[in-house]
């Protein structure tokens, strides 16, 4: 038996004004152990889910995430099923549904699971053309799979086909195409899909996740975006990211540069009630009145909130809690080292 251990780290995304732009790479963990046979070869996959954050994920290979996503891939290389009999384990420590990239990491972990079993060999960026096909935007993927903090865009691709539902060489061409001729329902990934851009952070910047206990659909929190903005509000944005993706990346953090830097008009009023609390953190909390914070912002689409910090991490958590606590919203909370290392696979013979 041949084991793989895919391990692919939490991540926040938007950082204030990158929406659909920016992610950062958290050290949080899905971790995925895949047992491969090396003598049944009926394809057969077992799921199964060990520790937290498992409530309500299927197990049928179909619909889950990750497995659908490995099917998906294999697919579109030449595969009907799992080349050989598979076990794979899940432990996620990922909270679900709170925006740290809880189904981008479970995308990026299929993916690396495909090629794993089937041995394809595919290169990172085809990795994140399949990952792109499935996640529609990619500043959670970008950073979950190359780590760091990433800025990202994406083309415009088709997706109708053999692709899973979200929430390359010449040899994989071939193999990819052959796939495709041989069933033509299958939608293979243009290639370069998706492009990135892995930016400086200091390493004295940690990241505080203050998590709420509830979850918060990525789609509820899209649909109560504008489908149209004013000039002003999207140029307010581009001032401040073209700012905030130099100023992380400064040897010493300056506090007010990156706190007016992580402003946004463009997601974050517009969800507002969608999170108890959430305007009076963002107006409260600042690097006069809160000393080590460097800016605070929605993590994704929420509901956990994102400070960046420099010092007084579990003091900086306690004063924010204390706000969700007068809103009764029972929160958790976690300090993250920002990560630069994304998504890995190790393979052990057994």
């Amino acid at each position: 038996m041949v084991s793989y251990t895919i391990n692919v780290p939490a991540t926040s995304a938007n950082i204030g004004p990158g929406y659909d732009v920016m992610g950062l790479s958290l050290s949080l963990y899905l971790t995925v152990t895949a047992q491969v046979s090396e003598t049944d070869s009926s394809g057969a996959v077992t799921l199964v889910y060990e520790g937290e954050n498992q409530s309500g994920l299927p197990l049928d290979p179909r619909r889950n995430l990750i497995t659908s996503t490995a099917l998906y891939v294999l697919e579109c290389n030449g595969f009907s099923e799992f080349p050989r009999a598979t076990q794979v384990t899940v432990n996620n420590r990922i909270p679900l549904g709170r925006g740290l990239g809880s189904s981008g990491a479970a995308v990026v972990a299929g993916v690396l699971l495909a090629n794993a079993v089937g041995q394809l060999n595919l290169t990172q960026q085809r990795m994140l053309d399949y990952c792109l096909m499935i996640e529609h935007h990619p500043d959670n993927v970008a950073a979950a799979l190359v780590g760091g903090f990433v800025a990202s865009y994406l083309v415009d691709v088709d997706r109708s086909g053999n692709i899973p539902a979200s929430e390359a060489d010449q040899a994989q061409r071939e193999r990819e195409l052959s796939a495709q001729a041989a069933d033509s329902s299958i939608r293979l990934p243009q290639e370069n899909i998706g492009h990135f851009l892995q930016l400086g952070c200091s390493p004295l910047i940690k990241a505080i996740a203050i998590i709420p206990q509830f979850e918060l659909a990525t789609s509820k929190a899209r649909a109560v975006l504008p489908k149209q903005y004013e000039t002003k509000d999207v140029v307010f944005n581009l001032q401040r990211l073209a700012v905030l993706t130099t100023a992380l990346g400064r040897e010493k953090p300056d506090p007010w540069l990156i706190y007016r830097a992580m402003a946004d008009k463009v997601h974050q009023p517009y969800r507002m009630h969608l999170v108890p609390g959430l305007p009076e953190i963002l107006k409260t909390f600042d690097p006069d009145n809160t000393p080590g914070l460097l800016g605070v912002c929605l993590s994704g689409a929420g509901p956990t909130i994102l400070v960046l910090a420099i010092d007084n991490f579990d003091k900086i958590a306690a004063q924010i809690r204390a706000v969700f606590d007068r809103h009764s919203v029972e929160t958790k909370y976690q300090v993250l080292d920002i990560v630069s290392e994304g998504a890995t696979c190790q393979m052990s013979p057994k």
